[in-house]
């Protein structure tokens, strides 16, 4: 009873109050090398050449680093319970590029003006090809976000990368259509949300460093610190018992980081140079190559009987992960099941569908996207 009835206070509140270094880039050390990101101008493209020479020769500049160092064993940057059910379709950078931001190279240097310079000395020929960006045209498309032949997914999840399905799945339970027949009162709607920016007041950032038993340890704004662990990991093809991560005091994540966003990058630079090293993502950045809520388009039938009790709904989910699939089976799976547990029904059928297209990666949005189901069914059953 020490506790109860009284005040306690917060571990960390005085120093939040007094103004002390809490935050990632507050404790980041002064000697650490500067990472950014060249990122892609193309929707759709594939590295043809990229000459990082001049780039090099820049005074100050520790590394340039391409699809040409990395692991090329597919990943995915989803922070979720192990086994991971998104897709594996990923490397720290690709040579095929399938986004604007989506990354090309990796540059560190001792300032950021060293960086900076470096970043427009390196020359890229691309080979830009048409993309598709409609849900509604992307599956089963000709043009494929991700063509290659080892996109996996360790969890079957109804996803067909040759289709630009990330996931897809029906569940159903009796004849919805016979049920909405006998119906007093019904409604058939279609409802559109677009993605959005979390928009936290801190955006992404990392810092990495090797310790004293040589064991990686990154220092991160996120909200999944055990993922983390996993995912630099899988990225780096190196055990994740030489993985350490600390999450200090985040200003704000509401979902977004909740995958890896900023880690793998500088842990890249960390393991190869054996220099601390820091990324801090710009607004921009944070706009353009992040982890926004999914875009969805939900079509609802739903019926109820004189009573306005209501007896069937059909729900059709067509929702777009974007680039990648970080979250992509569970946030339309969620947004379609959990609403339904909150109605009483009879003859339910739900058909989520997740559909690949060349644009920013989505994420979470603090419920993993359940609140659009339930505008949708709510809104039908008023």
């Amino acid at each position: 009873m020490k506790y109860v009835n009284k005040p306690v206070p917060k571990t960390d509140a005085m120093s939040l109050v007094t103004g002390k270094p809490v935050y990632t880039d507050d404790l980041a050390p002064s000697d650490c090398l500067i990472v950014k990101i060249l990122r892609s101008p193309h929707a759709n493209a594939w590295v043809e050449e990229i000459k990082t020479d001049a780039a090099k020769k820049i005074e100050g500049i520790a590394c340039v680093l391409t699809y040409e160092d990395v692991s090329h064993k597919r990943f995915t940057l989803a922070g979720q319970t192990a086994p991971e059910i998104s897709p594996w379709d990923r490397y720290i950078i690709d040579k095929h590029v399938r986004f604007v931001g989506d990354p090309v190279a990796i540059v560190a240097g001792e300032t950021e003006e060293a960086v900076d310079k470096a970043l427009k000395r390196i020359k890229v020929k691309y080979r830009v090809e048409e993309a598709v960006l409609d849900i509604h045209t992307a599956k089963d498309n000709p043009i494929l976000v991700h063509p290659e032949d080892d996109w996996y997914m360790p969890i079957p999840a109804g996803g067909d990368n040759k289709r630009n399905l990330c996931s897809s799945n029906v569940e159903e339970v009796g004849d919805v259509d016979a049920m909405l027949e006998k119906c007093a009162y019904t409604v058939d709607q279609v409802y559109h949300t677009k993605a959005n920016q979390q928009t936290m007041m801190e955006t992404f950032r990392t810092y990495c460093y090797m310790d004293h038993f040589q064991r990686l340890t990154v220092v991160s704004s996120t909200q999944i610190p055990f993922h983390i662990r996993r995912i630099v990991g899988n990225a780096l093809n190196i055990p994740s018992s030489k993985v350490r991560v600390i999450k200090p005091r985040i200003g704000g994540g509401f979902g977004a980081k909740q995958s890896s966003v900023s880690e793998v990058f500088p842990a890249l630079v960390t393991w190869v140079t054996g220099r601390p090293s820091k990324i801090v993502f710009s607004r921009k950045e944070s706009m353009i190559a992040s982890s926004p809520r999914h875009e969805m388009e939900v079509h609802i039938r739903m019926g109820a009987d004189e009573n306005g009790i209501v007896k069937a709904i059909d729900l059709y989910t067509l929702s777009n992960t974007g680039a990648y699939g970080e979250h992509g089976p569970t946030t339309v799976g969620l947004q379609a099941i959990n609403p339904l547990r909150c109605i009483v029904i009879r003859k339910p059928t739900v058909l989520p569908m997740m559909l690949f297209t060349p644009i920013c990666r989505q994420l979470a949005l603090i419920v993993l996207w359940c609140h659009t189901g339930y505008f949708c069914c709510g809104v039908c059953s008023r």
